[in-house]
């Protein structure tokens, strides 16, 4: 009986343990490209991992990524020219950079 007891409160000590990590993953990254057809994929780099995204009607988001620091890639289409840039994202906030215009 006690050990039922004890593998039941080490279970939801876990499960609580999944959906604090969980929840603490509510940050992301916004923006929009201009012009809207100028690129079809953006990066965000931190460390080691990195994360790719499309780009939608111009528009494109990282959601549920972990704070830090992030490099952003936009990969454009020729003739126009990649960008990069710095982001710091908090816990919890979706940072939106706004709009990255693309230039030749």
């Amino acid at each position: 009986m006690k050990k039922i007891m004890s593998s039941a409160l080490a279970l939801i000590g876990l499960s609580a343990g999944l959906v604090a990590f969980t929840i603490a993953e509510n940050s992301g990254i916004k923006g929009n490209v201009v012009p809207a057809e100028g690129a079809t994929s953006v990066w965000a780099i931190t460390g080691a991992d990195s994360l790719k995204t499309t780009v939608n009607a111009g528009g494109f988001e990282f959601n549920n990524i972990k704070p830090g620091n992030y490099k952003v890639i936009i990969d454009a289409i020729e003739p126009l020219k990649d960008v990069q840039f710095e982001v710091s994202v908090p816990e919890n906030k979706i940072v939106n950079v706004g709009d990255i215009k693309l230039a030749q």
